[in-house]
């Protein structure tokens, strides 16, 4: 809020998928704005009564990642895009447990 003076965003992008991150994301949209999402939320609760009070939106759905994989992993193997900024750990079958952990997620597995 302070970036913008305390009026908010006109649009926030919520691309977490946590409670708290859409919290943020309701939290800086100004009156009139939507909050979009994308993804599989877990465990978000939408304030329907604050929405409601400021005028806020929220749409999202689900994001086809897997459609622009091709095009894009031509784009990084050819190196007109870096994912450096996305990516910073690299790992083999074994250590997919140990990676999910890195980004913050707890995760369960059945790997003996």
């Amino acid at each position: 809020m302070k970036l913008t003076d305390g009026i908010g965003v006109d649009a926030a992008l919520e691309c977490v998928g946590t409670n708290e991150a859409m919290q943020t994301a309701l939290a800086i949209a100004r009156p009139g704005s939507m909050v979009g999402y994308v993804g599989v939320p877990h465990g978000v609760e939408i304030p329907v009564l604050n929405m409601f009070l400021r005028n806020v939106g929220v749409r999202g759905g689900s994001a086809p990642a897997r459609a622009y994989m091709p095009e894009l992993l031509d784009d990084i193997l050819e190196g007109r895009i870096s994912p450096g900024r996305v990516f910073d750990l690299t790992t083999d079958l074994q250590g997919i447990a140990e990676a999910y952990a890195a980004m913050g997620g707890a995760v369960r597995s059945n790997h003996s």
